[in-house]
């Protein structure tokens, strides 16, 4: 490495701030895979609750080693799916958009997030009239609210957020059905403040030909993920601006962060993976 490829290495890693996040999660005290409603679901394949917990705990103790806040709200039984609290609300600016899941078995998991938000001082709560899956197909970049579309959440939830959340909506289109989520293909690696846009990392192939020309015209810096990242739900990471928590077998994509100037942090979440879901699935953001 030159002298000058040092300094600058140098100075991306000085220029990665983390910014201290709080966020919402629930422990998978019933997880198990009894329905099938993503390509990742298989009930025929066991499950072990005991080490779904485990590895959420870890996941949890990683954030808050990383001096993160993390609050949680009580799991309900007949409700396999409430781990994943990213589903369940998108927050900007202290407002909360609730959901409205497409799948019947997950339907009744946005009322018990709404009331959590209610008993824990939210006032400016809205529940969404179209199919709104919040931040699996949500991602916040400081400016834009990225939005996504194809499989689960309504195009028409986009027009909501933006009237609820008061901010800008970009719709993206997904295509490929193993990426049903927004989240599965794509995070934001650093918000956009101080004048400097936001970066963010994605899968091109999980989008449309379109969508794809509108992600390049936008973030042209962006970190492009490959197969090998998406296939292992790598792309359904958490970042601070500086450390990036994925899951252990990204190991491609930690790579490439590292080389960015960011921190990856490896968590195994496997057994949340059997219900398609990662650590992002598991981590709803508390903005303001």
């Amino acid at each position: 490495m030159t002298l000058l490829s040092e300094t600058a290495a140098h100075t991306a890693v000085a220029e990665r701030v983390p910014t201290t996040r709080r966020y919402l999660m629930c422990e998978p005290k019933y997880f198990t895979v009894e329905y099938v409603i993503n390509p990742w679901m298989d009930p025929d394949q066991p499950v072990d609750t005991a080490k779904a917990v485990a590895q959420w705990t870890a996941l949890k103790e990683t954030y808050e080693r990383l001096g993160h806040k993390v609050e949680t709200i009580e799991p309900e039984p007949g409700l396999p799916d409430m781990v994943f609290s990213a589903n369940s609300g998108t927050v900007v600016d202290g407002r909360v958009l609730g959901s409205r899941f497409r799948a019947p078995q997950r339907a009744a998991e946005a009322d018990h997030f709404r009331r959590w938000f209610l008993d824990n001082g939210y006032r400016d709560v809205v529940m969404p009239e179209r199919i709104n899956e919040a931040e699996g197909d949500f991602a916040w970049t400081g400016e834009v609210l990225l939005a996504g579309t194809g499989f689960r959440t309504d195009p028409g939830a986009h027009a909501e957020a933006q009237e609820t959340l008061g901010v800008p909506v970009v719709s993206l289109h997904l295509v490929d059905p193993r990426y049903y989520h927004l989240d599965v293909a794509l995070f934001v690696l650093s918000e956009a403040r101080d004048g400097r846009r936001a970066e963010i990392a994605y899968y091109p192939a999980a989008f449309s030909e379109g969508t794809q020309r509108v992600l390049a015209r936008l973030f042209p810096d962006a970190v492009i993920c490959t197969e090998e990242d998406a296939a292992c739900l790598g792309i359904n990471a958490v970042s601070d601006g500086r450390n990036v928590v994925l899951p252990v077998e990204a190991t491609r994509l930690a790579a490439v962060l590292a080389s960015r100037g960011y921190e990856p942090v490896m968590v195994d979440i496997s057994e949340l993976r059997k219900s398609g879901g990662g650590p992002k699935c598991c981590t709803m953001e508390l903005r303001g």
